[in-house]
């Protein structure tokens, strides 16, 4: 069973125009529709991840990594094609996204666990292991401002493991902290993934997506460039378009 489908899938978003953007005007990835000019995130996209699955999404700044994985997550609404999700989905992007600064940690970690729909009794039920997780138990009744953006992320990876979503999209959020906090949320991910949690990973360390994915996708320009899906072909088109643009 698929967790997520994307059919045909296409998003403009509207810009302006100048001398910055010629590359983009000579690729073809404007387009005008009366006096306004938008650019193609994404280009007919058509993409189905498995329950359980664990999928890597590699590619150069800019490609639509991060816009594929926001549509995914409903934050986005495309202009064309349609998007289903089978399950609750967390959408883990940057750092402390979501937070409220004026709010302490333990705060922020009610105000998300509410918005997931959890009660009150659940989440003081995970309170205590989302502490842990995070490694901050020091910090965690200080307001959020006063956090590091290693901490911020800490916590907010630890929130996302603890609500045990069907659907997790992590976006270049891998790489906090050290190398023993990066190694603990690998295992919790297959631990999630274990339980039938789907995971969508967008990431530039090609280590992390070799050694934990089950495929991966490359996209650039809006479009995924891969023939196949296998890990090793995602990472040798992304290679390649990398090369090209030197």
């Amino acid at each position: 069973m698929n967790a997520i489908e994307l059919e045909s899938v296409t998003l403009d978003f509207p810009v302006k125009t100048g001398a910055r953007y010629l590359k983009e005007q000579v690729t073809g990835r404007f387009k005008t529709q009366g006096r306004r000019v938008h650019l193609r995130a994404l280009d007919n996209v058509d993409l189905k991840i498995s329950q359980g699955e664990i999928l890597g999404i590699v590619g150069p700044n800019g490609a639509g990594k991060s816009t594929i994985l926001r549509v995914m997550a409903g934050v986005y609404s495309p202009d064309g094609g349609v998007v289903r999700t089978r399950g609750k989905c967390v959408l883990l992007a940057g750092i402390g996204t979501g937070f409220q600064s004026n709010l302490t940690g333990r705060e922020n970690i009610r105000l998300n666990g509410s918005i997931m729909g959890l009660s009150d009794d659940e989440i003081t039920a995970s309170m205590a292991d989302i502490i842990d997780f995070s490694e901050i138990p020091d910090f965690i009744d200080q307001p959020i401002r006063t956090y590091s953006m290693g901490m911020k992320a800490r916590l907010g990876f630890a929130i996302a493991a603890h609500l045990e979503p069907e659907i997790l999209l992590i976006d270049e959020v891998m790489a906090v902290g050290d190398a023993a906090f990066q190694k603990k949320c690998k295992e919790r991910i297959k631990e999630m993934v274990s339980g039938d949690t789907t995971v969508v990973i967008v990431s530039h360390n090609m280590s992390t997506v070799k050694s934990f994915c089950d495929r991966a996708i490359c996209i650039h320009e809006g479009i995924i460039h891969t023939s196949g899906e296998g890990v090793e072909n995602a990472i040798r088109a992304y290679q390649q378009i990398l090369s090209e643009e030197e």
